[in-house]
């Protein structure tokens, strides 16, 4: 292609060619993932067992006569299906007010004549126009191009733009892999940095390579969280065991008594006694509120089960560009007459270094859009504010563009006095010591000094001048007799707060690994900048594509960087460590990163520079891009888990004394003493104990100081199991003991059964006291932050003198007056049931 091209003699297609082209490749746009129905999200809360077992015992009791009872247990499952269904609705709708609600627009020659279209409607065979600034709409050809550099870090993940190249006129021919420099092919989704030039689109929508890695995702299949299977399978052995007891409650009262109706609802009482309707409730209530409490730090959680599954977590992957860094280069470093210095650091006498900064500028646009450039001009302005050191007033003569033979550009400046030409120049190091004609041994010398300020992780630039008399100007810039002034070196800023989070990770028993398309020597640079551990060893991208998995598996034990990796290796690494059975948390914000984020156990998008692909594949999207609100997910997320394991010890522990009471007067052929009225009163103090009081406990002090729950680690093992079976006996046993003197003193059915309620009922008060926390006494933790104790402990109260002093609400409850000795004797069995077992704090603190 002759760079004499005119865009003005294209035609492009015609508005009916680009219709019908558009009505059978449809929009170029990657599809959203699909969005649930109402009717889906219901049926899916439906299909939970524990919901499944509370209606049908709600339509038993309707069918049985008993309405209260059954629309108690209705009502409850509405209300935790419209919490459900709330939640869903509400992390979908916080995403879409994430996406961009305008499509892109995109410059076409259509019909000879150049137009601004919605970059949706861009086809195949589309002519476009590339300018500074423009978001490129779909993949293609470049047909002619002019200094052309494009931003690519999406894809690749290089933070650095790359130069671009006219393709050779074979229009048909397809992009290649993205990346790398002097490609003829541009990319949907990538970035014009700097210069101008003209494509002709050869894919939309899912064909181009964004729409490829999007693609990808569909074949990654989502796993249950970990704590989703065991509580299932929690609820499935309560529900079988449940099932069981209350046939054999049933049979056991018709044959004894004879009474079979009644020994269906003693049954049924049984049932709902074992039923564990709690721990589907907690569990939604519990990552419900995380999801929450998670939203007030600018964390938005798209999957709720990933909030335990990140305080889980044992490595954290995380993508460099972007996420530990800023993506933005700084003017860092500078090298001029044998002198370098620090700009960030305030060690330079910049009188030294005024010519370097001067001719640097004048090397660039007068108005620049490349982030390098406008970097040279910010610092520049700012070091050298007098107006003849950067000579606003020259007349820009003529542009010598980058070329593929030539890694430099010049410009040529008209000084005031018009008696001579001033050429700035700018490029890679090697290109400018080759136009200043330098010998071997200052090459050497220079080489030498280009490496070690490369070491440093910076991107360089050398700079050059010369003068030109004649008024005619050469074709090629090596005609003008250069002169070497110096070195220019950028750096992309960690994140200042990545250092102190790392630290944390650390702490927490945390991997940290670094995954960039960077050289290792910048990796390892920034690496170290950050505190990561054993920066000297790191995997190339090369190296890991002629690995085994096995070979990865083994040596990514003992690396944490891996350099100059493409996309699908991310995925390959995310894959090695699970292989590894490490619980996998990755970060990133580009479409390269997408597969990983959705292979890893949490994927971590960027919400601000993040794509729509990257937060629609991520299990939690930081909203403000901020590292260090990682850390703070993994915080709230142990102190999730280590207060959801409370609960559940709680909710087995107050499950024994209910389902024994229910039990124990039919096999001793007693009068009964819960009725499913008692137990839905009970449950009203059961579940905001479990849900909120527990959620709502502040974290223990060490939380941050131990390492990860063990994948292999059940959330409820045999010691959480057994310390809930011995305070449920002991409960029970204190209830038993009331039931038991109460008859001994000859009470009526009716005394009996307030006595041993009551007393059940301080005692479950005192149970949910003592397993708030088991580091500080009971009374430290009556006066705690948490509200929802006082909440519970005041209404519970309440509500069970309401039941005892209100005569219509007595007799609804079956129960008498309880009188003052009563009173004591219920108090001080209900909280020694419980209390005595803190008197084996310590031994019990080291076995939960």
């Amino acid at each position: 292609m002759e760079t004499t091209f005119d865009p003005e003699n294209i035609t492009g297609l015609s508005e009916e060619e680009a219709a019908g082209i558009l009505k059978n490749d449809g929009y170029n746009e990657l599809p959203s993932q699909k969005k649930q129905s109402l009717f889906s999200i219901l049926l899916n809360v439906l299909k939970e067992p524990m919901l499944l077992l509370l209606l049908g015992a709600g339509l038993i009791y309707l069918l049985l006569g008993e309405v209260k009872d059954a629309l108690i247990l209705l009502i409850f499952v509405f209300v935790v299906v419209g919490i459900t269904f709330n939640q869903q609705r509400k992390t979908e709708r916080a995403l879409d007010a994430l996406k961009s609600l305008s499509s892109p627009r995109a410059l076409v020659i259509r019909d000879r004549e150049q137009k601004r279209i919605p970059g949706r409607e861009v086809v195949k065979g589309d002519i476009l126009i590339l300018r500074e600034g423009d978001r490129i709409p779909a993949d293609g050809v470049i047909l002619f191009c002019a200094n052309l550099l494009v931003d690519e870090s999406l894809l690749t993940g290089e933070s650095l733009a790359v130069r671009k190249s006219e393709s050779t006129g074979l229009i048909s021919l397809q992009p290649g892999q993205p990346g790398g420099d002097d490609l003829p092919f541009v990319y949907s989704g990538t970035l014009v940095i700097q210069g101008h030039g003209v494509a002709q689109v050869s894919a939309t929508g899912i064909r181009t390579e964004m729409g490829k890695i999007g693609k990808a995702l569909g074949t990654i299949a989502e796993e249950d969280s970990l704590l989703k299977k065991e509580t299932s399978l929690i609820v499935k052995n309560f529900a079988i065991v449940g099932g069981i007891l209350c046939a054999l409650v049933v049979v056991v009262y018709g044959l004894t008594r004879g009474d079979w109706l009644h020994g269906l609802l003693a049954g049924l009482s049984l049932s709902m006694a074992l039923l564990p309707e709690e721990f589907s409730v907690v569990l939604l209530i519990f990552l419900s509120m995380g999801a929450w409490r998670m939203s007030k730090r600018n964390v938005l959680v798209r999957r709720m089960p990933a909030i335990e599954t990140l305080g889980s977590s044992t490595v954290l992957c995380v993508d460099k560009t972007g996420t530990l860094t800023l993506n933005k280069m700084i003017l860092s470093s500078i090298y001029s007459g044998n002198e370098s210095c620090e700009i960030d650091k305030n060690e330079c006498l910049l009188e030294k270094f005024h010519e370097l900064l001067e001719f640097g500028y004048l090397a660039s646009q007068q108005d620049p859009f490349d982030p390098l450039e406008k970097e040279i001009k910010k610092s520049t302005e700012k070091f050298l504010p007098d107006h003849e050191d950067i000579h606003r007033e020259w007349k820009l003569i003529r542009e010598y563009p980058l070329s593929k033979n030539l890694l430099a550009l010049s410009n040529v400046w008209e000084s005031n006095d018009h008696r001579k030409h001033v050429v700035a120049t700018k490029g890679a190091p090697e290109a400018i010591f080759e136009l200043c004609g330098l010998n071997e041994a200052e090459k050497e010398k220079m080489l030498s000094q280009v490496q070690k300020m490369a070491d440093k992780g910076l991107r360089l630039l050398g700079v050059a001048k010369a003068s030109f008399q004649d008024d005619s100007l050469p074709e090629k810039q090596h005609d003008f007799e250069f002169e070497f002034i110096g070195l220019l070196g950028f750096v992309d800023p960690v994140r200042p707060e990545v250092a102190q989070s790392v630290k944390e990770c650390y702490t927490a028993g945390l991997r940290v690994i670094m995954i960039t398309g960077d050289y290792p020597g910048t990796a390892q640079h920034i690496a170290r900048q950050i505190g990561l551990k054993d920066p000297e060893k790191y995997i190339t991208g090369p190296e890991l594509a002629s690995m085994q998995q096995e070979e990865l598996a083994e040596k990514i034990k003992t690396t944490n960087i891996f350099a100059r990796v493409v996309p699908e290796q991310k995925l390959l690494i995310v894959n090695a460590l699970k292989l590894n059975g490490e619980v996998v948390a990755m970060t990133g914000d580009g479409v390269n990163d997408a597969p990983a984020l959705k292979s890893a156990h949490i994927g971590i998008a960027m919400g601000e520079r993040g794509t729509d692909v990257a937060r629609e594949s991520a299990s939690i999207v930081l909203l403000n891009d901020d590292f260090s609100s990682i850390v703070a997910s993994v915080r709230l997320g142990r102190r999730i888990f280590d207060n959801l394991k409370k609960a559940i010890g709680y909710i087995f522990s107050v499950h024994m004394p209910i389902a024994g009471l229910a039990l124990f007067p039919i096999l001793f052929n007693l009068p009964l003493v819960l009725l499913p009225a008692h137990i839905a009163f009970l449950e009203l103090i059961i579940d905001p104990a479990c849900s909120t009081v527990f959620e709502a406990e502040p974290e223990e002090k060490n939380i941050m100081n131990r390492p990860p729950r063990n994948l292999q680690e059940r959330m409820f093992g045999r010691k959480g199991l057994a310390l809930s079976l011995l305070q449920g006996t002991s409960m029970l046993a204190g209830v038993i003991v009331v039931l038991l003197y109460a008859l001994y003193m000859n009470k009526g059915e009716v005394e009996v059964r307030t006595l041993t309620f009551a007393t059940l009922v301080v005692a479950n008060l005192t149970l949910i006291v003592a397993n708030l926390s088991w580091s500080q006494s009971i009374i430290k933790t009556l006066h705690s932050e948490n509200k929802a104790l006082r909440y519970v402990l005041v209404g519970a109260l309440s509500g069970l003198l309401l039941v005892l002093y209100v005569p219509a609400l007595r007799n609804l409850f079956r129960f008498s007056v309880l009188h003052v000795d009563d009173l004591l004797i219920v108090f001080v069995v209900g909280i020694l049931s419980i209390a005595w077992l803190r008197l084996l704090k310590s031994k019990i603190k080291d076995n939960i």
